[in-house]
């Protein structure tokens, strides 16, 4: 296992001031975060939702490019200029509304420059995910 370079509480004050767009307003909260995994919630709101009553895609796809930095800023530390170079996502089915979203992050891959990880998305209690999600980030020179 893994030991994390930063814990919740330390992720959660460098997101608030270097990522206040997403990380300030309270909606998203890092549930656990080891070096290895990281667990987010999204709590529900009506702006998620999509024409039809689902969650809309670009709620899901923010929610898991969120993850994958917690995950990998638990991994190797407070390095703000680490960016997403590729996002996929699978919509598997529908966010329910009036459930929050939950992103189970965890790396398959750390290198020096780059780091590869999968996110299962999952609306409510349901253990089935609504999306699938795999990402690459930079990893910069520090």
């Amino acid at each position: 296992m893994a030991i994390a370079k930063m814990n919740v509480a330390e992720l959660e004050k460098f997101l608030q001031v270097e990522f206040p767009q997403t990380f300030s307003s309270g909606d998203i909260s890092i549930e656990s975060a080891d070096g290895e995994s990281c667990l987010l919630r999204q709590r529900y709101s009506e702006r998620m939702l999509r024409p039809g009553g689902t969650i809309s895609g670009p709620t899901l796809m923010a929610l898991a490019d969120c993850a994958m930095y917690v995950v990998l800023l638990s991994a190797i530390g407070p390095v703000g200029l680490a960016v997403t170079t590729s996002l996929n996502i699978n919509f598997l089915r529908k966010g329910q509304p009036g459930q929050d979203v939950l992103a189970a992050a965890r790396l398959l891959k750390l290198g020096k420059r780059l780091a590869v990880g999968e996110i299962n998305l999952l609306s409510g209690t349901s253990p089935d995910p609504v999306a699938h999600v795999t990402a690459t980030y930079s990893i910069p020179n520090t």
